[in-house]
């Protein structure tokens, strides 16, 4: 797939999110607990008005390194925090974004795509990264993910 790479402003963005820290290579065995975590909170909070998932990834200094992963989902209002479940924001500033349309298991290519035109272009990634998953289809081909880089 070919992938356009455009720079915009991000806004802020309001999430329900449950924290972990993991490996790259756990991310695959962790996100589903941490979001069931966030559903279940908002089943019992409507009021915030969810809307897509969205992981916030924390970049660590080193690949190997493990990296703080907010898992949540979009919401509407500010809240408390309750349990494990707090209310963050998205950074705002320059990202670098691009749409990746198919299976999951394809991301990684998006994310080459952003990180090959980030070195073309002589741009700096800052320490975060998030992807927000469009609506669910059982259709794999049909899935969108979008995904910014902060740029430093």
């Amino acid at each position: 797939m070919k992938y356009d790479v455009v720079v915009e402003t991000a806004q802020a963005e309001l999430v329900a999110a449950v924290r972990a820290t993991v490996p790259i290579s756990d991310i695959a065995r962790v996100w589903k607990r941490a979001l069931d975590r966030v559903w279940a909170f908002l089943k019992t909070n409507g009021e915030l008005g969810p809307g897509h998932n969205l992981f916030l990834y924390h970049h660590p200094e080193r690949r190997n390194q493990a990296m703080n992963i907010d898992f949540g989902v979009q919401v509407e209002r500010p809240f408390e925090r309750e349990g494990d479940v707090r209310c963050i924001e998205t950074p705002t500033g320059e990202v670098a974004r691009t749409v990746h349309v198919g299976p999951y298991d394809r991301l990684g290519d998006a994310h080459k795509a952003i990180h090959a035109w980030c070195a073309a272009n002589n741009r700096k990634i800052a320490q975060t990264s998030w992807e927000i998953y469009g609506d669910w289809t059982d259709d794999p081909a049909l899935l969108e993910t979008t995904i910014k880089y902060l740029l430093a």
